[in-house]
């Protein structure tokens, strides 16, 4: 994620009329951080997804992206249907908390999804990002299908299973979030009792 960031700010150069030299990123993005803790080196070294979407600017070839769907769908991990939709509680909790794979973290952080940095979930939240839709009334709307919480699942926890380079960070396939967060993240969107499904202004 970091690689796609730097050569995203260098493509938005208006100065650059061409793609910049892969090479030429490679070091710039190794150089920033030449100081980083033991264990980070991997973490700013794309896998062979990123370069894709790097490489297309997250346009990848029809063929391109059936492959990375395709790959996606099998990296999936679904746990039983009764435990495909958690606790909604801590999943609000899940969803408010940014912490967890940071420089500044203490070790044995727990992470958190973030989710409000992207999306708006309940209405009560007043502070949350647009990068994402709205997930306002989510289980609602969708009836509070088992399908759908299913589908929910496998979207966080790989969410090229429904658009290949999505911009949407793989919580499960990157264990940022483990199967049971996931699934109290679901619990958050769709259990009829949520500030998801509740919350009206």
């Amino acid at each position: 994620m970091v690689r796609i960031f730097f050569l995203a700010c260098l493509l938005a150069l208006p100065a650059l009329a061409q793609t910049p030299d892969p090479a030429r990123v490679e070091a710039v993005v190794a150089a920033s951080f030449a100081s980083a803790p033991a264990g980070w080196k991997s973490r700013v070294t794309q896998d062979a997804l990123q370069e894709i979407c790097s490489l297309t600017r997250n346009q990848p070839s029809a063929a391109q992206a059936e492959a990375i769907t395709a790959a996606a769908k099998a990296s999936v991990v679904l746990p039983p249907d009764s435990a495909i939709i958690g606790d909604w509680r801590n999943g609000e909790k899940i969803a408010q908390n940014g912490q967890g794979g940071q420089f500044s973290d203490a070790p044995g952080t727990v992470s958190g999804g973030n989710c409000y940095a992207c999306h708006q979930m309940a209405l009560s939240e007043i502070s949350y990002g647009t990068l994402g839709p709205s997930l306002s009334k989510y289980g609602k709307l969708r009836d509070f299908e088992l399908a759908d919480a299913r589908a929910t699942f496998a979207k966080i926890f790989n969410p090229h299973v429904t658009l290949a380079c999505s911009t949407m960070p793989r919580f499960g396939l990157n264990k940022v979030l483990t199967a049971q967060q996931i699934a109290d993240v679901v619990a958050f969107l769709f259990d009829p009792a949520s500030p998801v499904n509740t919350d009206t202004k």
